[in-house]
């Protein structure tokens, strides 16, 4: 017992230090915000955020859990953020989506965050400037490219600027927590068809329908006792749900990928993306000129998808992402190489890569 009560006190010891740190951090990050309101420079570097976990992590060396710390500094980062500018933040909603969850992960529980009815108000609420950022979903693992994310950028004068990836899990919720008491399924449809499976195999007599969103029929859930929905985790929390059962996706390792998007980019870091849009004349070898330029420098092309252009029947449109930011000097010498192959070249954006 003296060798118990002796840890714990130097554990108490330990947590006043942390909180007279943690309240040094934040005096001192709500300075930098001051010294950059009077120099008139932007407030949020979401290069040096970045930076910042990664160099902390680093040192860890596998001490202390990763996953756990990860999610410690980025509050503790995202908490101190807000004493220098408060920030909004554009969501496709409602509260307890996983684009909510996504907007959480990347800012942290201390911002204020807006939810919108759609991709294209997200857009709209950033191009405006009535918020900061938004949260949009970019491309999932089974599902594929999201195509309205992609297709509003030729719409929205904004730019990636981050992107966060989410397990997608789901879990199917009602009021009691009993399978006996659903006489209705709801959700998404995405998510309705990546647990079909599941649902043919063990609510086959139960009905079906969908709905808007994941959380729109975890609210509806929440106030019939007959319906259940397949929601995340958050919802359950949000709306007061009981888990009938976990994990019900047809395909384990489902993951979302969101981006981050703003008006301005960040800053390269060193372990930096890019994302572009491209267009190539109708020829022999059009396209391959492009790759070769990506090529012969040894940039790594992380995704390409073709798609087709809304303003030309059977004309088509390269979505491409590569390693590296484009104030890079090798990246940057090989778009403008790539550029004159091109009959349209748009940049979408440059920013620190996410965490898988």
């Amino acid at each position: 017992m003296k060798e118990l009560e002796k840890l714990r006190r130097e554990i108490d010891q330990l947590d006043r230090k942390l909180l007279e740190i943690l309240n040094r951090r934040f005096e001192i990050a709500r300075r930098i915000g001051e010294i950059k309101r009077r120099e008139g420079r932007q407030s949020l570097d979401l290069s040096r955020e970045r930076e910042v976990l990664r160099r902390l992590l680093e040192e860890n060396r596998g001490h202390f859990p990763e996953d756990s710390l990860r999610a410690i500094i980025l509050e503790i980062i995202n908490t101190c953020r807000q004493a220098q500018e408060p920030s909004r933040v554009a969501y496709l909603g409602p509260e307890a989506t996983f684009s909510h969850m996504a907007a959480i992960e990347f800012f942290g529980q201390s911002t204020e965050f807006l939810p919108v009815e759609s991709v294209l108000d997200v857009f709209e609420e950033v191009e405006s400037e009535r918020v900061r950022f938004g949260v949009v979903p970019v491309e999932n693992s089974i599902e594929g490219t999201v195509s309205t994310t992609l297709d509003a950028f030729s719409q929205y004068r904004v730019k990636v600027c981050g992107e966060v990836y989410i397990p997608i899990t789901h879990n199917l919720l009602n009021q009691t927590g009993r399978r006996e008491d659903i006489k209705k399924v709801l959700s998404h449809p995405h998510a309705l068809a990546q647990c079909r499976r599941w649902l043919r195999k063990n609510l086959p007599s139960v009905a079906v329908e969908e709905v808007a969103s994941t959380a729109l029929a975890a609210r509806w859930a929440a106030v019939d006792p007959s319906v259940a929905a397949i929601a995340s985790p958050l919802a359950a929390r949000t709306y007061h749900l009981q888990v009938v059962a976990k994990h019900i996706e047809d395909y384990k390792g489902n993951v979302t990928r969101f981006w981050i998007i703003g008006r301005e980019p960040p800053a390269p870091t060193g372990q930096d993306k890019t994302s572009l849009f491209f267009s190539v004349s109708d020829r022999p070898g059009a396209l391959f000129e492009v790759l070769r330029a990506f090529a012969d420098r040894r940039i790594n092309l992380s995704k390409i998808e073709s798609r087709p252009a809304k303003s030309e029947p059977w004309r088509y449109l390269f979505f491409l992402d590569c390693e590296g930011h484009v104030e890079d000097p090798q990246l940057k010498e090989c778009l403008e190489e790539v550029e004159r192959h091109c009959l349209h070249l748009e940049w979408l954006g440059s920013y620190p890569k996410g965490h898988l």
